[in-house]
């Protein structure tokens, strides 16, 4: 909201692995591999083809894939180490790889917490909307995940719903799921037609998709899987999305959950390229841990923010951009808790150097919820994250010797050129939610907190911004192809 986009700046300032540690987690990756492998899901006999004629071993009777070390080195080596997402405007393109960072939404919460009510209520599809016109007027949110679930429309038509609604929404890079391959065939389709037609998708992919291709521990869903070949097929990029839980469903040691995760990663990386050799693809590992008393997801632990910035540097270790989460909390609102949760998972997911963080903005409840109100204030919480990347410059100019010696001796600075020179871009100005004045003036504007300066901020957007971001041709064209709902 008036603030430079804060997308692509360099992290890698944290780094909680140290070479050794990477290596000996890398080594590990393998012999579970190769010596415990991987289970799967029926109905994949095609991709089970694939593998053994590349050199895996299959053992059907015990539905068990091994896969040399010489197979998985061969294919990831295969995979991009650059993936662009692009923008619809070109504005907010995302170039993924190095240390670059970006942050944005997370998905498939069940409930939102009700901007005016302030009560929890099913999602629907014209949450997806809002969302979308919200997070397209904040700076610091780089891309738009799917963020919930519609309530109110077929599953049959809820993927093609959820991206129309989207791209009506904003023309920042979109991400989604696919329930099942007719459903990645119409958003497929949809993007197309926005785009202009499928080569130019492909050359510029205006979305991506995450697939859920692992069931913790090491076993391939076989609709995902299936979902994540067509994708790179059509040169779609696919995030590979694995996200054990320490506790429950990987080893209840960080370092343990991290060697299954990456083993698991391994896997789908090489599927994929042996689908389509050089097919863009991400990383995907979102490692957690299981809250031992209720044995739930538990969202907002630091070691959640640790395991998170290992990601990037066990990705990097491959050299493939990686795809990973910041921002959860347990809090049910937008609280004291949810700050400080979502401060910390957030700066270290990005000071690690993770490329793409979802999940870094409105999320509630470990991920059961969102809130109107919460983009807004996330939104800050990514802008100072990012901020922090940036640094402190030391050259000439900021070390201002020249200033100090004009102001002098117990002078002040306050009109001074140079405060004037660098007033608005050495330090973090916000989007305004962060509340600096006196008390007096505070209380004289209703004394309202953070959460309820949040909710008006997020009012006034969907008040001033109601404009589609859809040619009015390219909507009649895919309201005509397609059962559109919204």
């Amino acid at each position: 909201m008036g603030n430079k986009n804060s997308g692509g700046n360099n992290g890698g300032q944290y780094r909680p692995l140290t070479p050794e540690q990477i290596e000996r987690i890398h080594q590990a990756a393998l012999y579970i591999l190769e010596n415990i492998g991987f289970t799967y899901e029926e109905g994949l006999d095609d991709t089970l083809t694939m593998l053994k004629n590349a050199g895996a071993k299959i053992e059907p009777e015990r539905s068990r894939i091994y896969f040399p070390s010489d197979l998985i080195l061969s294919q990831i080596s295969k995979t991009p180490q650059q993936v662009i997402l692009y923008s619809r405007d070109g504005q907010n393109d995302i170039d993924l790889g190095d240390d670059r960072v970006y942050m944005g939404t997370g998905g498939m919460a069940v409930t939102v917490v009700d901007i005016e009510t302030g009560q929890a209520r099913e999602s629907c599809l014209k949450d997806i909307y809002n969302i979308g016109r919200i997070v397209d007027q904040l700076d610091n949110i780089h891309f738009y995940l799917r963020p919930c679930t519609a309530h109110d429309v077929p599953s049959s038509v809820f993927d093609i719903n959820g991206m129309y609604a989207a791209m009506q929404a904003t023309t920042k890079h979109y991400m989604t799921g696919a329930i099942d391959q007719q459903s990645f065939k119409d958003i497929l389709s949809l993007a197309s037609i926005v785009a202009g037609n499928e080569k130019i998708l492909a050359e510029k992919p205006i979305f991506s998709l995450v697939t859920c291709f692992a069931i913790s521990p090491l076993k391939l869903c076989t609709q995902s899987t299936l979902n994540m070949q067509d994708a790179c097929r059509h040169r779609v990029p696919v995030a590979l999305s694995s996200a054990p839980m320490a506790g429950s469903t990987s080893p209840m040691t960080m370092a343990g959950t991290l060697a299954q995760l990456h083993a698991e990663e391994l896997v789908g990386l090489t599927i994929g390229q042996l689908t389509h050799h050089g097919a863009p693809m991400l990383y995907g590992g979102i490692p957690s841990s299981a809250n031992m008393r209720t044995m739930g997801y538990q969202g907002g632990a630091v070691e959640f923010g640790m395991m998170n910035a290992a990601i990037h540097q066990l990705a990097a270790h491959i050299k493939v951009p990686n795809y990973n989460s910041s921002g959860l909390t347990d809090a049910k609102i937008p609280d004291a808790q949810a700050g400080w949760e979502k401060a910390f998972s957030s700066l270290l997911a990005a000071m690690g150097g993770s490329n793409y963080i979802h999940h870094a903005a409105g999320m509630l409840e470990s991920m059961l919820a969102v809130a109107y109100e919460q983009y807004i204030i996330d939104d800050e919480i990514i802008g100072m994250s990012t901020r922090v990347l940036e640094g402190i410059i030391v050259d000439d100019e900021h070390l201002a010797i020249d200033a100090i010696a004009d102001v002098g001796p117990g002078g002040n600075y306050l009109m001074s050129p140079h405060t004037l020179d660098h007033m608005r871009s050495e330090f973090f100005s916000g989007n305004g939610i962060t509340d600096g004045r006196f008390r007096d003036t505070w209380k004289a504007d209703g004394s309202l907190d953070t959460r309820e300066r949040a909710r008006e901020m997020a009012r006034k957007i969907l008040q001033h911004n109601p404009y589609p971001k859809l040619d009015k041709r390219i909507d009649q064209r895919i309201r005509d192809d397609f059962d559109i709902r919204l």
